[in-house]
């Protein structure tokens, strides 16, 4: 018997970038990171001749595809021992899209729109049949490799690479005739990416409402915030058995979780670091597969409001679950996700004319080359999120993002600074309300070390930041929590 699904939720504006390798390249060209390392960077990445034709409307809508492949991009199969690690039951040989994302970035850039689509949902899938959207990339994968070994192709990575194509063209198609939205890019992560970009970046933090222990995915949390990598982090983002909305809560998971990731790159100061950048690169190389014809570099410098956090995150309206031939399915109806879809794009396009309207904020004046300047901050206030609003601050200013993190109660707001950085540190100061600065020894040089303390007024920072941080205090009662880089919400 069918059941009624709850309504899409909807989040506020998040602090999300693309993920991988695309998140890398847009921060590397915001803060200033050599061509030559953009350049190693997309040689090593392994493409896919999926995208047919075009549109001119000027907007990118780019499909997110996170697979359970246990080969690396390349179609080399994992070592044994790393796929019993990355797996939490036994492989059944059957690749499947456990995620399914449609990002929507206006032309010209501006504030993006992310939808999720459930891997369950019951869709006429092009050339095959109805069933589960999840079915679409190995169902018809499976099907060309069989014809091509039919037709006496040999080679097994000839006919993994060929009949890959074919699975990812039609889920494009699929998602396509779904949201009514032509698919222009093409991005897919498999397990081994998954699972070195968590390690590379040094964990992810997550908070859970109720422990969990599930032996089919492997997830085994304690309740409450705690930091993930590995394979942890792969366990927390598949389970779906076992949860209060199943794979709706498992997608609220998937976005709670991207988010993270976001954060932990921009925020940590994985983009300064030398060997965490190092590590990144290496997990995308291995295991993140795009669209041939994608410019990577040129969608960086066009999406830049991607980087100063302006995208939301929706799922899909469904109708509710049956259980059928292919098992248990969520019902869609193409027609009220294509007007969901269309109107949400609307209203994006309606808000972003409006902001143009509104007045401009007065120009920031930094008398420094920001981008010589890491720029790490400590929040001993009791205003939650301040360390992440005045990162986010500093990025917009061209300061490059350090360390984020809270620290005990502090009754006094200062800018650190060692050797001749002072003139750097009293112009960060002045963007906060001309806190004090003072020279410490301790402080790394090119590093500014901002410490908010009791006396830190919020009214400092723009308005858009005052307004997230009012937003997310405002929000009802009962209401899911916010996606933001405010705080880690806790998730079923």
């Amino acid at each position: 018997m069918a059941t009624r699904d709850p309504k899409p939720r909807r989040t506020v504006k998040q602090r999300l970038q693309l993920v991988l390798v695309v998140a890398s390249v847009l921060v590397m060209v915001l803060t200033g990171t050599a061509w030559g390392l953009y350049r190693d960077i997309t040689a090593g990445i392994t493409t896919t001749n999926v995208i047919a034709g075009g549109d001119d409307d000027g907007a990118d809508n780019i499909l997110l595809v996170g697979v359970d492949s246990r080969t690396d991009a390349q179609g080399n199969p994992l070592p044994p021992a790393l796929q019993r690690l990355l797996s939490s039951g036994p492989d059944s040989g059957v690749l499947n899209s456990d995620t399914i994302i449609l990002l929507h970035v206006p032309k010209g850039g501006g504030a993006a729109v992310a939808f999720s689509i459930p891997r369950d949902s019951y869709v006429n899938i092009p050339g095959y049949q109805r069933d589960k959207i999840n079915a679409a990339y190995p169902a018809t994968k499976a099907l060309a490799a069989q014809q091509l070994v039919a037709q006496g192709v040999e080679d097994p990575k000839q006919v993994d690479a060929q009949s890959s194509e074919k699975g990812r063209s039609t889920l494009i198609q699929t998602v396509e005739d779904l949201t009514g939205l032509h698919v222009d890019h093409y991005a897919e992560i498999n397990l081994l990416g998954f699972y070195n970009l968590t390690e590379a970046i040094g964990g992810v933090d997550v908070c859970l409402k109720e422990p969990v222990n599930d032996p089919l995915s492997g997830a085994r949390f304690q309740a409450g915030p705690q930091t993930i990598s590995g394979a942890a982090a792969l366990a927390f983002v598949r389970q779906r058995h076992g949860l209060p909305e199943g794979d709706m809560s498992r997608i609220r998971r998937q976005q709670v979780f991207l988010a993270a990731v976001a954060d932990k790159i921009l925020s940590s100061g994985t983009l300064a670091n030398p060997s965490k950048l190092s590590s990144l690169i290496s997990a995308a190389q291995q295991a993140l597969v795009i669209d041939s014809g994608w410019d990577l570099l040129s969608f960086a410098q066009q999406a830049s409001d991607i980087a100063a956090g302006n995208i939301e995150f929706l799922t899909i309206p469904t109708t509710g679950t049956e259980s059928n031939s292919r098992g248990d399915v969520v019902l869609v109806n193409p027609a009220e996700v294509k007007t969901f879809v269309d109107q949400r794009i609307e209203e994006q396009q309606r808000a972003a004319e409006e902001e143009q309207k509104a007045p401009p904020l007065p120009p920031a004046r930094v008398d420094v080359i920001a981008s010589r300047y890491v720029v790490d901050v400590q929040n001993g206030s009791s205003l939650t999120g301040m360390a992440a609003a005045v990162a986010r601050r500093m990025r917009e200013l061209g300061f490059v993002s350090g360390t984020v993190d809270n620290t005990g109660p502090t009754p006094t707001s200062v800018v650190r600074y060692t050797g001749s950085d002072r003139e750097a540190a009293q112009a960060v100061a002045d963007q906060l309300g001309g806190i004090p600065v003072q020279s410490e020894g301790g402080v790394t040089p090119g590093h500014l070390a901002v410490l908010l303390g009791a006396d830190f007024n919020p009214a400092t920072l723009p308005a858009a930041a005052d307004d997230a941080q009012a937003r997310q205090v405002a929000a009802p009662s009962g209401a899911a929590a916010p996606i933001t880089a405010a705080g880690v919400p806790c998730v079923d």
